[in-house]
């Protein structure tokens, strides 16, 4: 069962989280309108800075983000090299009010973060770049089991080859890890985290990819079931069978990072200022907060990206990761100097 779509059967009522307050940082007047963007059924308010992180930590490059069945909120931040070593994974209640925090050791490699429900006990997986592993946990940072690059795929020399950036989950209970920043290769594994095969590699024609930085199960209703690729650096979406033959690309992107799907609709958020969302058939429904000259502002060099003074509401900036909740809301983080979480509540 994917990470998130499991959601839906989890005790805990979607009209408890539609109805918690989140918290913003103090410094945001509560009488303050908060934008709204979208339209139509895909119409939302816009909250910015949610969350309430404790004294000890501080944002740095928000990466990851995904959901519990409880309806907590699991936040990834990587980490700037040089700085005092912290927790990378910060858990927050559906209100945003700090639960718990761990993971000082993938520091400051955090990077992907995806939940898995296995015989009614929850994991994550977790992938550190830095360390070039994907280590799978309970959800209070227990390991379970690290892995680095698969020796039998005999496509690596040297560990410094291997960045994983995102894992994606079979219906069969096993797993597939993209190698987005290293050497481009899908892992596929079993569910006992055996190597089953590699595929892939740098290029650009059909079957190879640059920057494979985002992976998802497409089981939409109607659908085959297949792995879609953000085949970032390519500017497309890229669909494999579940055993790695190509099938087809998506081209309606710019730069797109991760996945999560709700219902009939594809969530893809994108390191090119904005969100978007496709049906079934993947033709674009909305491109939310799309500006044009908003994305040549803050593409310019990535300078807006440190300095959060040029941030604008109900803009985004780097879209790195994004998920549903299980109202129907959407949850946004962003690769920023400082970090940025923001709250999509769905209005319509």
């Amino acid at each position: 069962m994917k990470r998130r779509t499991f959601l839906k059967q989890a005790a805990v009522g979607a009209a408890a989280l539609s109805a918690a307050v989140p918290f913003v940082h103090a410094t945001d007047k509560a009488a303050r309108k908060n934008p709204v963007i979208g339209r139509g059924e895909y119409t939302y308010e816009c909250v910015h800075n949610w969350g309430q992180l404790p004294d000890q930590l501080r944002w740095e490059t928000t990466h990851g983000v995904t959901i519990d069945a409880e309806g907590l909120v699991y936040i990834k931040h990587q980490g700037h090299a040089g700085k005092p070593a912290q927790d990378t994974v910060v858990v927050f209640d559906p209100a945003g009010k700090f639960v718990r925090s761990f993971g000082k050791d993938y520091y400051p490699g955090g990077h992907g973060i995806d939940i898995r429900n296995e015989g009614g006990q929850e994991f994550l997986y977790l992938c550190d770049r830095y360390n070039r592993q994907v280590v799978k946990t309970d959800l209070k940072g227990e390991e379970v089991w690290k892995l680095c690059y698969p020796l039998e795929a005999n496509v690596y020399q040297k560990v410094k080859q291997y960045q994983p950036t995102n894992v994606a989950f079979a219906p069969d209970g096993g797993f597939y890890v993209g190698d987005g920043y290293g050497s481009h290769y899908i892992h596929q594994y079993d569910k006992s985290a055996k190597w089953v095969r590699t595929w892939g590699g740098a290029g650009k024609e059909p079957g190879k990819m640059q920057t494979p930085h985002g992976l998802w199960l497409d089981d939409r209703p109607g659908r085959d079931p297949s792995l879609v690729v953000a085949d970032r650096a390519n500017a497309r979406l890229q669909y494999f069978t579940l055993d790695g033959k190509h099938i087809g690309f998506v081209s309606d992107v710019l730069f797109p990072a991760h996945f999560d799907i709700r219902g009939d609709v594809l969530l893809v958020p994108d390191l090119h200022a904005r969100v978007s969302l496709f049906d079934n058939n993947n033709k674009p429904i909305i491109h939310l907060g799309d500006d044009a000259e908003w994305r040549k502002t803050v593409l310019d060099g990535f300078k807006v990206r440190q300095d959060e003074s040029q941030w604008q509401a109900g803009k985004f900036v780097h879209p790195h990761d994004a998920c549903y909740d299980r109202a129907g809301n959407i949850f946004v983080v962003e690769w920023v100097q400082t970090g940025r979480v923001t709250w999509l509540r769905r209005v319509s």
